[in-house]
């Protein structure tokens, strides 16, 4: 990775790069209709909205680690501005934070890689916890908690994560790495209704068009023509 700023595909790996892959082969042809209405350009900035459940500690962390993993540039708004801490909010303080479809009756045994989870914790207790561990580790390794370190010692506290070189304390940080990542990743490509991709810019920058999934009545209109349409979300349609 480069020293200066992280490369946004660096960090659109895995299972990011999984799903740009297969929506941008729904990016329509180059020529234009007429009459049709032309793609929206995203907001760049947006007002933070109350969080459920984060603290401001937590909040930060997710902050500065979703504007490490998806810089503002030409292609896109920061991920803080789309809505990224938003989405996992939202996620932690609901059912999928309290691990409602979880088995949680043990017994809980260290296990390989390749089983999964194995931990007591629900998702929201182990975001408290790795970012804990992390911020305790930034603490040792560079004198300051992740939000407060240089983008660049960010993006090589990042890089220590996700190769499992950052020591954790009784926590693995190439685990917690992998969590992080998907939900970043989830904020940034899923419907806008759960808090991210505001504006839909994600969806706008691959061509996506969102919801609709059906188009026989256009395949004879626009045949060899592109078709353009702004990105539509659950929301639109309720």
């Amino acid at each position: 990775m480069a020293e200066e700023s992280i490369p946004r595909r660096d960090f659109l790996v895995g299972a990011g790069t999984a799903v740009a892959a297969g929506l941008a082969s729904l990016a329509p042809p180059q020529d234009a209709q007429a009459g049709e209405q032309p793609l929206a350009t995203p907001a760049t900035t947006a007002e933070p909205e109350p969080l459920l459940t984060l603290s401001a500690t937590e909040a930060a962390f997710l902050s500065a680690a979703a504007d490490t993993m998806i810089p503002a540039d030409e292609l896109s708004p920061s991920g803080t501005d789309c809505g990224v801490v938003t989405y996992i909010d939202r996620q932690l303080a609901g059912a999928y934070g309290a691990g409602a479809k979880m088995y949680r009756n043990g017994p809980f045994r260290r296990g390989k890689p390749e089983q999964g989870y194995q931990l007591a914790l629900t998702p929201r207790q182990y975001f408290a916890t790795g970012i804990a561990a992390a911020n305790e580790w930034a603490r040792k390794t560079y004198g300051k908690e992740f939000d407060r370190l240089t983008p660049s010692d960010q993006m090589s506290a990042l890089s220590a994560m996700e190769h499992g070189t950052a020591q954790f304390e009784n926590f693995s940080a190439h685990a917690f790495f992998v969590r992080l990542h998907a939900m970043v990743m989830e904020g940034f490509f899923s419907d806008p209704m759960y808090g991210g991709n505001r504006n839909k810019v994600s969806w706008e920058m691959l061509g996506f068009p969102g919801l609709p999934a059906t188009y026989a009545d256009k395949v004879d209109v626009y045949f060899n023509k592109r078709y353009a349409a702004p990105p539509k979300s659950i929301a639109d349609f309720s």
